[in-house]
């Protein structure tokens, strides 16, 4: 099965950092492994497949369409950009990889690419509760896929934090 892009650009720039001048197609495989990776761990194999098919259909409404806008968006596009930040300064390409140097500035040292991966990672971990929060209380009248998952489809990821210490 095909997956759609859940995020448009518009979407990421309005509710991240990046920069209007990145180009698209330099965002849309961190788009398409977020996806795939974040928020199917959260939602399922079943509910992921019920929304992205809505999506491929131009027919997402109702419940379903506040879960992608209010809850799913936010953290989708934060872990994007957690896993782009990782990747935008270094060009991959036929000749080998190559650190990519700015004409206009310098270039951001390990510590504060770190610094802002940290920084996004924890805004998508607040989105990720939220969405959480939602599911535990509304999944089971609302979104019934949530429980359907069954042999090889991923489970619903129910823990509350994606990385970093718990005790």
């Amino acid at each position: 099965m095909a997956t759609a892009l859940w995020i448009t650009r518009s979407d990421i720039m309005t509710l991240s950092p990046l920069d209007g001048n990145i180009d698209t197609d330099k965002l849309t495989p961190f788009i398409k492994s977020a996806q795939d990776i974040n928020v199917q761990d959260v939602l399922g194999t079943d509910l992921f497949n019920r929304i992205n098919d809505d999506i491929q259909n131009s027919n997402l409404t109702g419940d379903y369409l506040t879960l992608v806008q209010e809850y799913v968006r936010p953290m989708l596009v934060h872990m994007m950009v957690t896993d782009f930040l990782g990747f935008h300064s270094v060009e991959i390409t036929n000749a080998g990889i190559f650190n990519r140097i700015s004409t206009t500035g310098n270039n951001a040292d390990a510590d504060q690419v770190q610094k802002l991966i940290r920084q996004e990672r924890n805004t998508a971990d607040f989105y990720r509760r939220r969405l959480l929060d939602h599911l535990s209380f509304k999944a089971r009248t609302l979104y019934p896929e949530y429980y359907t998952n069954s042999n090889g489809d991923m489970y619903p990821n129910r823990e509350r934090w994606t990385g970093g210490w718990r005790i």
